[in-house]
């Protein structure tokens, strides 16, 4: 009797009238702009014609599906990235091999790679000992734990790459929300935790050549179009201020947004101080975790000193940690069930979608489209509106490639509104590195909604309001601070 009265509630389950209507919503969009007809060309500023094809406007389309499909979360974010393949495959916009084959590009095994030093790091006992040490000096106040969360999160992207920290600080995180919280539903305390290390992860990448590798590659971008040099001590003297006042504001949305529901953990830093204790000594596990790791880290930095380094590409130096945990025993088959393999498959449709419109020049065209929109502009708005765009692009597709396709067009009309190549490279590269719309955006952002804290459309309704803010610190860059700082914003001045 009660089975089936089990099977039949079951049966008479609600119909997801809101599901089905962005499942339908993409396909609606995506099949209006494929099929309409051809788009007019984008013209730069020098008379330069730049034709969407049909492959391009395909690609747009895609975009279009894909975007609504992940905001709403019509289907779990992974098996979208799946679609990305199939309806580039289905519909002729780039050829399967190619498509598919992005899945396995290097960036996203070198997320797997980080995601698996995250799981090591929660097997060996690390995460616990770290949880624990820095409970015990941050205290009981929600407001500090927060605080001290971020800050330990920005201070590791100033020597390693933010999906490297993110994949680090996701199980300490983990392990403190489980001593603020005994079930699993989600908090706003979770939330704020979540979502500011995702954001902040991307606010301290930005300040060092170490935090990522789309520093090091804009760098060479810029020197090769314009033949100046942007040194490491330049680039984190410049972008240290913006950085780091994204952090202290961060920090304040989430204490604003996300209130912790409890103030105070009563107790919580003498029973972090206990559990601390009662880890007792460092296992053997725990210190060649901890080897490993540290050697990667060091390796992977020393790439931009050492010569002999340069050659080794850095995913496989990351994966070589893998290998070493299961070789050494620290890992074993079956812990391979617990990667989120949810996520690897979001990230590899984020590089499908990112490099098909690239490879179609369907974001250049946009990209002309936008920025010639400012030909007649002042300078600030112009600077600004660079900015806008590759912060919007760079949700969708690589931060590089938004650089790449927008800093050629913006280095053009930059002279004829008095604008320095510099401040350009910077507003870019900064907005470059806080992607806070999309999971997709940036692997922090996926890695954060492992947490299952919040969901996709929470996400993108925070990232609204952190970009504003994003936008504002900007603004206050360019007009105050830099200056002040000695970077030129306008040519002769």
């Amino acid at each position: 009797m009660s089975s089936t009265y089990v099977e039949a509630a079951e049966i008479k389950a609600p119909f997801d009238w809101k599901r089905v209507f962005f499942l339908v919503l993409g396909v609606v969009l995506f099949s209006i702009i494929y099929y309409a007809p051809p788009w007019p060309d984008a013209i730069d500023p020098m008379g330069k014609h730049f034709t969407l094809s049909v492959e391009g406007k395909g690609a747009l389309a895609l975009f279009a599906l894909a975007a609504t499909w992940w905001i709403f979360e019509v289907l779990p974010i992974g098996v979208t990235g799946i679609a990305i393949g199939v309806v580039q495959a289905m519909f002729l916009i780039r050829k399967p091999e190619v498509a598919f084959k992005d899945f396995m590009d290097p960036s996203v095994l070198f997320i797997f790679g980080s995601i698996v030093i995250g799981l090591v790091f929660t097997k060996s006992g690390l995460t616990k000992r770290m949880a624990y040490k820095m409970l015990s000096i941050v205290g009981e106040k929600t407001s500090m734990i927060y605080l001290g969360c971020f800050v330990m999160t920005v201070a590791l992207t100033h020597l390693m790459a933010h999906t490297a920290v993110a994949a680090t600080m996701f199980p300490l995180l983990m392990a403190i929300h489980a001593l603020y919280s005994d079930e699993d539903r989600p908090t706003r305390f979770g939330k704020g935790l979540f979502i500011g290390m995702a954001y902040v992860a991307g606010a301290g990448s930005i300040i060092t050549l170490l935090g990522s590798a789309r520093a090091a590659v804009a760098i060479a971008f810029f020197k090769e179009m314009t033949g100046k040099e942007i040194s490491f001590f330049e680039l984190t003297y410049y972008l240290f201020p913006l950085g780091w006042i994204m952090v202290a504001l961060i920090w304040g949305m989430m204490m604003i947004f996300c209130k912790p529901e409890k103030a105070v953990i009563p107790g919580l830093k003498e029973r972090a101080k206990r559990m601390y204790t009662e880890l007792g000594g460092w296992s053997r596990n725990e210190i060649m975790t901890l080897v490993i790791v540290l050697s990667v880290i060091v390796i992977i930095a020393a790439k931009n000193w050492v010569p002999a380094l340069k050659t080794i590409d850095k995913t496989a130096i990351l994966l070589s940690s893998t290998l070493l945990f299961f070789v050494l025993n620290i890992l074993k088959v079956e812990d391979l069930e617990d990667i989120p393999w949810n996520i690897i498959l979001l990230f590899g449709g984020a590089m499908s979608i990112g490099f098909c419109l690239w490879q179609t020049h369907a974001a250049e065209w946009l990209a002309v489209n936008w920025l010639t929109l400012f030909k007649e502009a002042s300078g600030i708005v112009f600077i600004l509106g660079i900015a806008f765009f590759v912060l919007v692009m760079t949700n969708f597709i690589m931060n590089v490639a938004a650089i790449a396709i927008s800093l050629p067009v913006a280095l053009v009309i930059a002279p004829y509104l008095g604008v320095a190549g510099e401040v350009i490279f910077f507003a870019s590269l900064a907005t470059a590195g806080m992607p806070f719309f999309l999971l997709i955006g940036a692997a922090p952002n996926a890695i954060a909604y492992g947490s299952k804290q919040f969901s996709a459309g929470e996400f993108f309704r925070y990232g609204i309001m952190a970009s504003v803010v994003l936008m504002v610190v900007v603004w206050l860059m360019v007009k105050v601070v830099w200056p002040l700082m000695g970077l030129p914003i306008l040519l002769g001045k």
